[in-house]
């Protein structure tokens, strides 16, 4: 029988269902798999096509599970500060039906298993000149064609900061040069749900034709596109 896992995804079909995924099964990434996910990341383009881009991927053994450890720290300390200071337990957070409340659930269930997740990936970047505001054009595309392919393959995953919180402690562990950066921390396995179709604001608020603030007549979601109708701000 065909599954979501096994059944093809077209390029376009993958970008409007790539969900972040924060909950995983126990199945682990075969070496396959892993090896075409991270060759789609490294067909990534970067400035001057240096590439100055690295993965550091951790999966089983004493060394990957210390790394996971750190970070669900720090990704547990980020959370109960992110939890109060936008206020998940106020206003429509309350409500346990919420989008809000929902979303507050789906982040503690994560921090509590990151520790679990099947892969963990840390995206670097070599740096060979001083920090510039550009600088993350040239690791970002690589961190998406992971998750696009990582989607096109039947797992998920999700970007996050969550290294930021710990970034002495784990730099310190994996004895990284001054000029490397940790751009982001990537987990991935097989979602414990399913893609489906991402919810985000219509075309017609994000792209603009010549005019500031105007929307572009061509700018209309295809039908049957889910919109996002609820600000967690809320």
């Amino acid at each position: 029988m065909t599954t979501e896992s096994t059944t093809p995804v077209g390029l376009l079909e993958g970008i409007a269902t790539c969900r972040s995924i924060r909950r995983y099964t126990g199945e682990p990434i075969d070496d396959d798999d892993l090896r075409d996910i991270c060759f789609a990341a490294t067909r990534a383009p970067s400035g001057s096509n240096r590439q100055p881009f690295r993965l550091m991927v951790f999966r089983d053994g004493d060394r990957a599970a210390a790394v996971k450890g750190i970070i669900a720290s720090g990704a547990q300390r980020l959370w109960a500060d992110k939890r109060v200071r936008d206020g998940y337990d106020e206003g429509s957070g309350s409500r346990d039906d919420s989008p809000k409340a929902r979303m507050a659930r789906t982040m503690e269930h994560y921090v509590d298993n990151l520790h679990r997740a099947p892969v963990l990936i840390l995206p670097c970047l070599v740096r060979y000149r001083e920090p510039t505001p550009t600088e993350g054009a040239s690791v970002y595309p690589a961190c998406q064609n992971l998750l696009l392919a990582a989607r096109a393959l039947g797992y998920g995953g999700v970007l996050t900061g969550f290294q930021q919180y710990v970034e002495t402690e784990l730099r310190e562990y994996l004895a990284l040069p001054d000029e490397v950066a940790i751009a982001a921390t990537i987990t991935l396995g097989r979602p414990a749900g399913n893609h489906g179709p991402v919810r985000r604001r219509p075309m017609s608020e994000l792209v603009y034709g010549d005019t500031w603030g105007q929307s572009a007549p061509w700018a209309v979601d295809p039908d049957g596109t889910p919109v996002m109708t609820t600000r967690f701000g809320a």
